[in-house]
């Protein structure tokens, strides 16, 4: 963000916020292996399962839920650290768009009544984080000096 407007900076901390706080609020879920993280993470086991049976679901189901809240806490950190904005985007892009396929394939946009709540939390945080990327281009290594 080289020539920024006190708008662009506020946008900025305003998407990197909301973002990072979906995502560590998130992390209670995964860590203590609440219910709904489970259920989640299991339907993920046996969609993995489905294709790679040598892989036991509960190992999925613990692996893909310790893992995903590592990554989410990671980029958290990241999108909050200014010259880190664009790991943390990508990272956190990454993350949640695998939240975002899951939903649209096997997991469907409800799970267990939460009336898409996940669905919608999980789509704001790609929004805003392609925005932060967008807003800080110009820090990304190799290509961020061509925009």
């Amino acid at each position: 963000m080289k020539r920024t407007g006190r708008w662009m900076v506020a946008l900025s901390w305003a998407c990197r916020a909301i973002a990072a706080v979906i995502l560590l609020q998130t992390l209670f879920f995964k860590f203590t292996a609440a219910p709904e993280s489970v259920y989640i993470f299991t339907k993920v086991g046996e969609f993995v399962h489905g294709y790679a049976q040598f892989l036991p679901v509960e190992m999925v189901q613990a692996s893909a839920r310790i893992g995903s809240g590592v990554m989410e806490l990671i980029a958290s950190v990241l999108l909050l650290i200014p010259r880190s904005v664009w790991a943390g985007s990508l990272l956190a892009i990454a993350a949640t768009g695998g939240a975002i396929l899951s939903h649209l394939t096997f997991l469907g946009i409800v799970v267990q009544n939460d009336g898409g709540l996940l669905f919608a939390l999980a789509t704001t945080v790609v929004c805003t984080s392609v925005i932060a990327l967008y807003l800080h281009r110009t820090q990304v290594p190799v290509i961020g000096k061509r925009f």
